[in-house]
Parts: C-alpha cells; sequence; structure tokens
C-alpha cells in the first residue's frame, strides 16, 4: 500500500496532446512541481550519443522486445513511424507508484488507450490547444518544419484531439491558453486524484 509522507499516494499520470500544444513544457512544470518522475522508456533504436542506459531509454534487440512484449511486460508498446519500437516497462512503473511515487507517461492517444486498458486506475490528462487556428500558429512559431510538414502535423493534431474527445480514454482535458493558469489548473486535478487514491 503507498504511504507517501505528504499524504498523497502513488499515481501513474499520462499525458497526451498534439505537437505545439506545450505538453513537454506542462510535463516538465508537473515535474518539478509535484515531485514527479518520468518513466523511462524501452526502445529499439540504437543508442545515440551521450545517451545513457536506464536514464534515457532502456536499448534492446528486436528478439527481446517482442519477447518482453508476448510475456505482458509493457503497459503499452507501438512501432513509430513504421521502423522502431517503443514500449513502457510495466514493473518499475507499478512498483514505484506502489511506493506513492507520482510517476509520468508523456504518449500518444494509441499508448494512452492500452496504459488505460492494461492500469484502469491510471489517471490519464489530454491538453488542447484553445482553437485549431492557435495551434497551427504556434506550430509555424517553432519554426522547424516547411509548411507541408507543419500541414501533417496539423491534420495529425486534428485526428488525435478528435480522438481525445471522443474516445472515453482521457479523464480531463485541460486547454492551454494561458501556460501557467493551464500548470495549476492540472496541478490541482493531480493532488486531488492523489488524495483520492487509495493506493
Amino acid at each position: 500500500m503507498a504511504s507517501a509522507s505528504d499524504g498523497n499516494h502513488g499515481l501513474l499520470l499520462v499525458i497526451s496532446g498534439p505537437s505545439g500544444v506545450g505538453k513537454t513544457t506542462i510535463t516538465r512544470a508537473l515535474e518539478r512541481n509535484l515531485g514527479g518522475t518520468f518513466s523511462v522508456s524501452v526502445t529499439t533504436r540504437p543508442r545515440a550519443e551521450g545517451e545513457v542506459e536506464g536514464r534515457d531509454y532502456y536499448f534492446l534487440s528486436d528478439i527481446e522486445f517482442q519477447q518482453r512484449a508476448d510475456d505482458g511486460a509493457f503497459l503499452e508498446h507501438a512501432k513509430v513511424y513504421g521502423e522502431y519500437r517503443y514500449g513502457t516497462p510495466r514493473e518499475p512503473v507499478e512498483r514505484q507508484v506502489a511506493e506513492g511515487k507520482l510517476v509520468i507517461l508523456d504518449i500518444d492517444v494509441q499508448g494512452a488507450r492500452q496504459v488505460k486498458q492494461t492500469m484502469p486506475e491510471a489517471f490519464t490528462l489530454f491538453i488542447l490547444p484553445p482553437s485549431e487556428e492557435e495551434l497551427l500558429r504556434r506550430l509555424r512559431e517553432r519554426r522547424r518544419e516547411d509548411e507541408a510538414s507543419i500541414r501533417r502535423r496539423f491534420d495529425e493534431a486534428k485526428r488525435e484531439i478528435a480522438f481525445a474527445e471522443g474516445s472515453g480514454v482521457y479523464d480531463a482535458h485541460i486547454v492551454n491558453e494561458d501556460l501557467d493558469r493551464a500548470i495549476d489548473d492540472a496541478s490541482c486535478l493531480i493532488n486531488h486524484q492523489r488524495t483520492m487514491n487509495v493506493g
């Protein structure tokens, strides 16, 4: 049974949102403000220079990854861009939640659906833009891609939002119109959920 010193219980927090919505900024703020810890993912892609095993990712071969998937060792897993596989290991997440920790997963809508199926007590949060027009403006402001790539990302974002709003996977939605308010709203929701969680 969870026993956190602040009176809160352990919780798995799943955060999703389209590119350009400010999800990463919000997630990092929640990590700092609430003492959360990020789950370290497993991947089949080669380790990049400077990456550390167990800190950035756990690196596995395709065969090892498939064996673990077959054994039910992942909360969720997927093939990204048709090439490399990524997954969230079940054991460390369940252990840290049982220890009373807030464990954060930053994953897409399909991964969130898998997690909710395998760990229904997870708290799922989707970050929304104030409007489609504002999301498109933010994607352009990043100046990372050409217009065709931005349009593809924008179309994908609209599909993600439609899924999030209609699937029933997400426990709460927060509109990131004002960043500080979005962080405060998310913090309040998570703190409430932790105090309600009996571990």
